[in-house]
């Protein structure tokens, strides 16, 4: 009997610019990373494509209709698990450059705050990944492996 084909999870991240900076979330009560600043961001559902997930992902945690031709994979992020209860995970990184809606705290009880930086001076309690991964992005770099 074959065996099952290794799966990976998969997120994907909304990189929104606007006037040379990014948006940041504060993460609470996830149980993953609460009190750091990250991207907005979320699983794939299944059955969906990656920038429909952005799409649906930036209307729940931040109110907007993000157009989707303007959603551009710019990094492909595999990482190891972080622990060992943990899985591989493709994380994809999207610039968002065109969106209808002013951002806001969608889900207050996922997100403490929001806050617009400069990617090259970013505050320091942004989750490392996320700055790796943008780093890499101002790069120019469009794979990035973590954690092997």
């Amino acid at each position: 009997m074959p065996s099952e084909p290794f799966r990976v999870a998969a997120a994907v991240y909304g990189i929104l610019h606007d006037r040379g900076r990014v948006l940041l979330i504060r993460r609470a009560a996830t149980g993953y990373r609460d009190g750091q600043l990250s991207l907005p961001a979320g699983h794939l559902d299944g059955g969906e494509d990656a920038v429909t997930g952005l799409v649906r992902e930036l209307r729940e945690e931040l109110g907007i209709e993000a157009d989707p031709h303007s959603c551009r994979l710019a990094l492909l992020m595999h990482s190891a698990p972080e622990r060992s209860d943990d899985r591989e995970y493709f994380h994809l990184f999207f610039t968002v450059d065109r969106w209808i809606g002013e951002p806001f705290i969608a889900e207050p009880g996922k997100c403490s705050e929001l806050r617009w930086a400069t990617a090259s001076a970013l505050p320091p309690d942004v989750a490392d990944y996320v700055a790796e991964a943008l780093a890499a992005v101002t790069r120019g770099e469009s794979l990035m492996v973590r954690g092997w």
